[in-house]
């Protein structure tokens, strides 16, 4: 969409050049047939066809970025030949080049910004040059200043101060629009997050009513059961169906107990943690009670001076359910050697961050759209709300919660956490940094 911006200005700016030389020409008594205008209205019609031809080939380029660095060299090369033909050396068109700078990081960022600053600087100082030795001789509309009324050192401070603004625009404009881009890109997370909150916001309110109906009278029904088989003769098929009822009643009201988690997520006591010491004790319990699968691996990687600011329990079902689900995304993908790494750093003076990534089979795009959504899941026996309470958890700290992924490549859950100074007399045992 640049692209055909630029195509349009490009050909606006032309129409003007031509419009405006032949208002000024027919207000004088010169010809508009002058070897200098007929050269002028030649380029000027060469960029006219090639905005057409740039027009045809932007719907079946495939390479877009090369496409726009051949697009702006080409315009470093009109615009030097403007100033040429507009008396080189003391032509007032020189500015252009720094337009196209401008725009050049605008499509193209700092990079493509320095390449055509570099462009405009020799083909500018080489025509300078040959000028100066009188290798070239310019045309003018106007009698302006001849070069040769100039010293070497008048001509070469000309140069170097185009070198120095080019050079400093290149810089400048490239600083803003990668500014604008990651501003962009921030405003983009936040947009997603912010719908993710409000929908789930209201799933939640709807939700809470709902759970808190169904968990009476399934309390009532698993007991009734329970009566009923204390008093039913003590046969095989009696046993085997109250198991049955009293099995899926257990795994009904956990269902409902996660949704309620979900729904309304109980208010935690926040306190300093020392996120090193918290995270291995879960870990060590992880491996001990869900992650004893041969293979598997934990790497935790935690500065040991790095503190947050949470209630210890919500930190433990947060760690947990992302082992978990990294676990069983590495038994999914029947990996032979299983392998997640937790690592964690200072973002800002009051942000942590943490990162838990596993060599699983990895999420397409549909998934990760998705994967924060209530009851969405890709497990067999999943209920599809481990991460969406992970989520609103995460959401009750002001701390923010990102994932990363890519088919066979794994996963990587990155969370923005509250920093902390670190607790006066904590020390560091785990059992009072998870406040056990």
């Amino acid at each position: 969409q640049k692209l055909k911006w630029l195509m349009f200005f490009r050909v606006l700016f032309s129409t003007l050049l031509l419009g405006s030389t032949a208002i000024l020409q027919l207000g004088r008594a010169s010809s508009p047939f002058l070897t200098p205008l007929l050269l002028l209205y030649g380029l000027i019609g060469g960029i006219f066809v090639l905005s057409f031809i740039y027009s045809v080939l932007i719907y079946r380029a495939r390479r877009l970025a090369l496409f726009a660095y051949v697009q702006i060299a080409g315009d470093t090369l009109a615009v030097t030949l403007i100033i040429f033909l507009t008396g080189s050396f003391s032509s007032l068109f020189s500015f252009l080049y720094l337009v196209v700078i401008i725009y050049a990081s605008m499509l193209i960022h700092r990079r493509g910004a320095m390449v055509m600053a570099v462009l405009s600087i020799l083909q500018y100082g080489l025509m300078i040059d040959l000028e100066f030795y009188g290798l070239l001789t310019p045309y003018g509309l106007e009698k302006g200043l001849a070069i040769a009324d100039f010293t070497a050192g008048q001509v070469l401070y000309k140069i170097l101060a185009m070198i120095m603004a080019c050079f400093a625009v290149a810089f400048l404009s490239g600083l803003l629009s990668e500014q604008a881009r990651r501003t962009r890109r921030e405003l983009s997370i936040m947009e997603s997050h912010v719908k993710r909150v409000e929908k789930m916001a209201a799933v939640g309110e709807m939700a809470a009513g709902l759970a808190h109906e169904i968990k009476n009278p399934l309390a009532s029904l698993r007991g009734a059961i329970q009566m009923l088989r204390d008093g039913l003769p003590k046969d095989d098929d009696n046993i085997m169906l109250m198991q049955i009822i009293l099995r899926e009643a257990d795994r009904l009201n956990a269902l409902v107990q996660d949704f309620l988690m979900f729904a309304r997520p109980p208010a935690g006591r926040s306190q300093p943690v020392r996120l090193a010491g918290a995270v291995s004790e879960i870990v060590a319990l992880f491996e001990r009670d869900a992650g004893g699968e041969a293979g598997l691996v934990i790497d935790v990687r935690i500065p040991e001076d790095l503190w947050i600011e949470m209630d210890p329990a919500h930190l433990r079902q947060i760690v947990w359910n992302l082992l978990l689900n990294a676990g069983e995304a590495i038994d999914m993908d029947g990996a032979a050697s299983g392998r997640i790494e937790i690592s964690a750093w200072r973002q800002k003076p009051q942000r942590v961050v943490m990162s838990v990534s596993d060599n699983g089979r990895g999420m397409d795009a549909e998934t990760l759209a998705g994967i924060f959504d209530p009851f969405f899941t890709t497990k067999p026996n999943g209920t599809g709300l481990g991460l969406s309470i992970v989520h609103r958890i995460i959401e009750s700290y002001e701390s923010w919660l990102d994932v990363e992924s890519r088919p066979g490549e794994g996963a990587r859950f990155l969370l923005g956490l509250k920093a902390a100074e670190a607790a006066a007399g904590a020390g560091d045992r785990p059992d009072r940094a998870m406040g056990a």
